[in-house]
């Protein structure tokens, strides 16, 4: 465990850098001296991983070093001046920011879980931040096991909730997987330990057959001429195949996905000849041919998925993409978050507009040596437009920008709003046309027999609030 080991790690490195990330690891490695993980281990274990993980990643230095020293703030031994002067503004900024989201905690209610999301984001304010603090549940998720019990599904229930559809919209499906696959079995224990025993003898009479079908096929592509780059099996993520049971009312055999071959090539030419290939040995199940490629995705996913009945008549999948289409499945910053929760756009002129910085993202993310004025471009604002209020009980409440204590108090609840008379922020008495900042903490005070006013009209933001507020004055 040295920096060495990061820096091999990271590409399109300079002298320079890598100097700087060794100096990291010696400040980190002096900063949590002494300081213990649950399992007994250094603590520096943890930033080492983090770091060694958005190397791997391939993210600029920045990135890496605030990875080795997102904690020590946080832990007291170090200032955001510290940080400054030893590495820069920009890895004390993504310190701060990874610091902040450090605070943020999921309460166990699904309808906050957006809200929060959506905090999340408005927070980083660089995706950067959200990288590194996806980095850093990672290597949480992976030490769960050593964690107090009375922790472990709280924190696995977070991941699920929160961390893992952040990677999945950001399109890091490989990084969604490994999230979701690390708190199944901590946040369902029973479902978890009874799908594993109902998939194990079907996993492995799957391995043995597939490796026939492998190589057939191997065989005839090579006889087509079809170079190929890998040819492997992809089972499929645990969580995801219990969700998908749930809807078929836990019927195993109607899962045709449970394990896919995928075929990788290098060219689109290569990709249809594979298929054509496929075709030719095995017949294609109606209505199970899908082209990707010709069609992507909106979040620019790229594949053909083709269903066959396959040696002994057995229904199996096949996935047939080029290399880079492969890479950019697994780890690249994709549209899927922004397209998925923005209003689906009549023009493709919007979706471009919409959508910019995810192509700048996906960009930066393969030429990490980018500008510093291309780096003002990560910072995210889909949500300038946006506040995020805490209730009392630490929930989010997601609120247009001027929005009120009345706003707020509607929003929560219909009663709580038509039986406000008064409203706290950060402890201290506000009016009620008071304009709450992001991150206040805002609590309602009620009264039994309080009714509406037809002046809070005049101040209230939202269209719910005057709606109810209306409705009630008729």
């Amino acid at each position: 465990m040295e920096a060495e080991d990061i820096i091999a790690k990271t590409s399109g490195l300079n002298e320079e850098d890598a100097q700087r990330i060794a100096k990291a690891f010696d400040f980190a490695r002096a900063a949590h001296e002494g300081q213990k993980r649950f399992s007994g281990e250094p603590y520096l274990i943890h930033p080492f991983h983090v770091a060694l993980t958005l190397a791997q990643m391939r993210f600029d230095a920045n990135t890496i070093i605030a990875g080795l020293l997102h904690d020590v703030c946080e832990d007291g031994v170090a200032t955001h001046k510290d940080i400054e002067k030893g590495f820069g503004a920009d890895v004390a900024f993504l310190v701060d920011g990874v610091t902040k989201l450090g605070t943020l905690r999921y309460h166990g209610q699904q309808r906050h879980a957006e809200n929060l999301r959506k905090m999340f984001f408005a927070m980083a304010q660089d995706i950067r931040v959200i990288l590194i603090k996806l980095a850093d549940r990672l290597h949480n998720m992976q030490t769960l096991e050593h964690v107090p019990a009375q922790k472990q599904k709280r924190i696995a229930d977070e991941t699920l909730e929160i961390y893992a559809p952040i990677a999945d919209r950001l399109g890091m499906g490989k990084f969604k997987a490994m999230l979701e696959n690390l708190a199944f079995p901590f946040s369902f224990p029973e479902e978890y330990r009874a799908l594993a025993a109902k998939i194990k003898d079907r996993l492995e009479k799957k391995e043995v057959y597939l490796s026939k079908v492998k190589y057939k096929l191997g065989e005839e592509l090579k006889k087509q001429g079809v170079a190929i780059v890998d040819l492997d099996a992809r089972i499929k993520n645990t969580f995801s195949l219990h969700k998908k049971l749930e809807r078929h009312a836990g019927n195993l055999d109607e899962i045709h996905d449970l394990v896919a071959l995928r075929v990788i090539v290098n060219t689109i030419d290569e990709c249809y000849a594979a298929l054509g290939t496929i075709h030719k040995l095995w017949k294609p199940l109606p209505g199970k041919i899908k082209d990707y490629i010709a069609l992507p995705k909106p979040n620019g996913y790229q594949s053909i998925h083709t269903t066959v009945f396959c040696l002994d008549g057995e229904i199996t999948e096949f996935q047939i993409r080029t290399a880079q289409m492969h890479e950019e499945a697994e780890n690249g910053i994709a549209a899927h978050w922004a397209y998925s929760h923005l209003d689906k756009p009549k023009t493709g002129g919007q979706v471009a507009h919409k959508l910019a910085w995810v192509t700048q993202l996906r960009d930066w993310q393969k030429d990490v040596t980018g500008t510093e004025e291309f780096l003002e471009h990560l910072k995210i604002d889909f949500f300038k437009n946006r506040i995020f209020v805490f209730t009392p009980k630490g929930d989010v409440i997601d609120l247009p920008d001027g929005a009120t204590p009345v706003d707020f108090a509607y929003l929560v609840h219909s009663d709580i709003g038509n039986r406000c008379n008064g409203a706290k922020v950060n402890d201290k008495m506000v009016s009620l046309e008071y304009h709450l900042k992001n991150g206040d903490r805002c609590e309602i005070i009620t009264q039994k027999n309080k009714k509406p006013s037809a002046s809070w009209l005049d101040f209230v933001k939202t269209s719910y609030a005057k709606s109810k507020i209306r409705s009630f004055l008729k």
